[in-house]
């Protein structure tokens, strides 16, 4: 073989080997990349899900803040209206109790109706103030085990 053979096969060989090495290269950058958006996507679900699950919990504790404290309103304008039974008291009473309604639930919304009630009944002379402090406790006690299920 001449010089100029065993350089063409040379040089052809090294092309040659040169596109088998860039066409495995290429493939193994393809993985890689592929590996990395996998990666990254996988990051971002999470991501995504802990501030979905922070944004759901700052949620509750709103709710539940704005529950104890209509339940609370609502405890202060009925012990103000069983001491000072007037129109302004009763406005203020039936006002928070609406409040309590609307946050829920329905059996401390049906006890809030039984405390005022009870107080209307007292300040007309249909109950004693027992019944008044029973209502109060029945409640309380609702208002309770709603606050400490959340």
């Amino acid at each position: 073989m001449s010089e100029l053979q065993i350089a063409l096969i040379a040089a052809g060989s090294a092309v040659a080997g040169g596109f088998v090495t860039g066409f495995f290269a290429l493939r193994a950058g393809h993985r890689q990349a592929a590996a990395a958006e996998k990666a990254g996507q996988a990051q971002a679900a999470a991501l995504i899900s802990t501030v979905q699950a922070t944004l759901d919990e700052q949620r509750r504790a709103r709710a539940e803040e704005r529950r104890r404290q209509a339940y609370v309103d609502f405890l202060t304008a009925a012990q103000t209206a069983h001491l000072t039974f007037d129109e302004d008291t009763m406005t203020r009473m039936a006002g928070t109790e609406t409040a309590v309604i609307l946050e829920g639930p329905d059996s401390v919304g049906e006890m809030a109706f039984l405390y005022v009630k009870a107080v209307a009944n007292h300040h007309a002379g249909r109950v004693d103030g027992d019944a008044v402090e029973d209502a109060r406790q029945a409640y309380m006690e609702a208002a309770r085990r709603v606050l400490d299920e959340g």
